[in-house]
This record gives C-alpha cells, structure tokens and sequence, in this order.
C-alpha cells in the first residue's frame, strides 16, 4: 500500500512539473501566456525615420549585413533590417541595437562621429560589417 501511495505521489509530481514547464514555455491550450517580449532598442539622438537601412542577411561573416561597408554622414541615423528568421543585434563602440527579431526593423541610430565604424553581432560575433562615416 506505502509503495503504491509513493508511485501515485512521484506521477502527481511528473504531471505537475509538465504544466508547470508548459506553461513557462508558452504551451498549454493558451489561456494566461503571455509572449516574450522582444528588446527595444533606445536610439542615441532621439528617434524618427533612418536615412540609412542596412539589411541583415544572416550568418556569414563580412556577408552578413548589406551593404558592407555602408556610407553614412555624420548626423545620419541608420537602421538595421533583420532579413533572417532569427534574432540578431548590431553592436559597435557606442551603439547597441538590441535583439532584432526576424523580420523587423531597429530603431534608427544617429551617428556622431567620422571614421570607419567596425561593428557585430553580439549574439553571433563572427557577423561583421563596417559603417564609412564621413563629414
């Protein structure tokens, strides 16, 4: 009797801890879940339209954004465009877009300063490009 009433325990138990699993991954039959939210990038310079979109085209290194280098002047704001089906940043020396989920869009980030601009992925550090910036 002691061992059946420790089965059922250790059963209740499994049952409980799939909910519970279900339910932090978003499945379940969809009452109460609430999707993850996605990072918002803050734009340095206020926000507005970009002058500049960059596309990102997905894991493959100097490949990876397009145009690469891009041109840009001083005071451009430029955006990145997420053309994959997973997230991916742009994240230089003193810009960080945030995750960029597939198929959106950054918000614009205004550039201040002249010289090339090296800048990655930081979820996938070998996705590289470079912003031209000039006066």
């Amino acid at each position: 009797m002691l061992f059946q009433e420790y089965r059922r325990s250790l059963r209740v138990l499994a049952v409980a801890a799939g909910m519970a699993t279900a339910i932090a991954c978003g499945g379940g039959s969809g009452y109460g879940s609430n999707p993850t939210p996605v990072a918002t990038p803050t734009p340095s310079g206020g926000g507005g339209t970009a002058d500049v979109t960059i596309t990102i085209n997905g894991m493959n290194g100097a490949n990876s954004f397009s145009p690469n280098p891009a041109a840009v002047k001083v005071g451009q704001k430029v955006a990145w465009r997420n053309a994959d089906s997973i997230t991916h940043t742009a994240s230089g020396s003193g810009f960080e877009t945030g995750g960029i989920a597939g198929g959106a869009t950054s918000a614009p980030i205004t550039i201040t300063t002249a010289g090339n601009l090296d800048y990655h992925c930081s979820i996938h550090p070998t996705m590289v490009g470079t912003l031209t910036v000039t006066q």
